[in-house]
């Protein structure tokens, strides 16, 4: 019997594959899990009890320094926002809502335009880039753009969410090709992609290690990853040198007068598109009532 420490790569059917010192051991969580409600995730740090002729079990989760609902991973340094230019189109206020959770939850974000080679996007990559937020143009077909990306993965623990059929496996694929991660084409009657990831799951690339993780289609999330009005100005990089500096403290950014953020957005400083984005978040942050919002424990869930 062995104890340890090492790193969830992924979790399927209640069993956990952990990384101890380069060799993958299969894990059950012990039943203390279940009563505390807490659910180990690809990317948590733990504890475990290997044996020789025994069930391996995970016995502690060590302190997250972060979660995500969606994608459900933890402890994670950077966020890359995938997004084609085409099939399916772009959606701003998708990326503009990730970026921001990735913020809150002190992730660095990142946002990959894929299909680069079958349209471009030169506003939108232009608009990331004056926010402050690092944006990558990619062709996973020519190879334009990926060795950018692959750049950015060493030495640190990423996860890649977007829309289904963005291309996020396929682009990881050209990162590293011995992944060989399954892949799936564009279902021309809905316009998006099956999806080919089942669970979240970390891999080794590049020096670091890279969740690909399930796609989604919607902006329907768990109540714990809901951006309080108070906080969605912070969770806007670009905001930042305006912040404090308008004619009332209760300015929430989006018409007030004497508003150093719309003043900025007039003369050009602040992209329209993120302002626009913004917007619809405080909307729909303004109309949830604080019973709604489950309280958001240290590390996650």
């Amino acid at each position: 019997m062995t104890q340890a420490e090492g790193r969830i790569l992924k979790g399927i059917g209640g069993f956990y594959y952990v990384e101890v010192a380069g060799a993958v051991h299969e894990c059950k969580a012990r039943g203390i899990f279940r009563k505390t409600g807490v659910k180990p995730l690809a990317g948590d740090l733990v504890t475990v009890t290997l044996q020789t002729q025994a069930e391996n079990t995970i016995d502690a989760i060590l302190p997250r320094r972060n979660v995500l609902a969606r994608p459900p991973v933890a402890n994670i340094d950077r966020l890359f926002i995938v997004a084609s230019t085409c099939e399916p189109d772009p959606v701003p206020l998708v990326i503009d809502r990730l970026t921001a959770i990735a913020v809150q939850r002190g992730i660095a974000p990142a946002v990959i335009f894929t299909k680069w080679d079958l349209k471009q996007a030169d506003a939108l990559l232009a608009a990331y880039r004056q926010a402050g937020i690092p944006v990558f143009a990619v062709s996973s077909e020519t190879g334009d753009g990926v060795d950018a990306v692959k750049h950015e993965l060493a030495g640190c623990t990423s996860a890649f969410c977007g829309n289904s059929g963005v291309g996020k496996s396929t682009l990881l694929n050209a990162i590293d090709p011995k992944l060989a991660l399954k892949t799936a084409a564009i279902s021309e009657k809905l316009g998006r992609g099956k999806h080919t990831t089942r669970h979240s799951e970390l891999y080794p690339v590049a020096g670091g290690y890279v969740a690909d993780t399930p796609g989604f289609s919607s902006l329907e999330t768990e109540a714990d990853e809901v951006i309080r009005k108070e906080e969605l100005p912070d969770c806007f990089p670009e905001f930042e040198p305006y912040l404090g500096s308008c004619k009332f403290t209760t300015c929430l950014h989006v018409k007030e007068k004497g508003c150093a953020v719309l003043a900025a957005l007039e003369a050009g400083k602040i992209p329209r598109s993120r302002h626009e984005s913004y917007c619809v978040l405080m909307e729909q942050a303004r109309q949830i009532k604080e019973w709604e919002l489950k309280p958001r424990k240290a590390g996650g869930k």
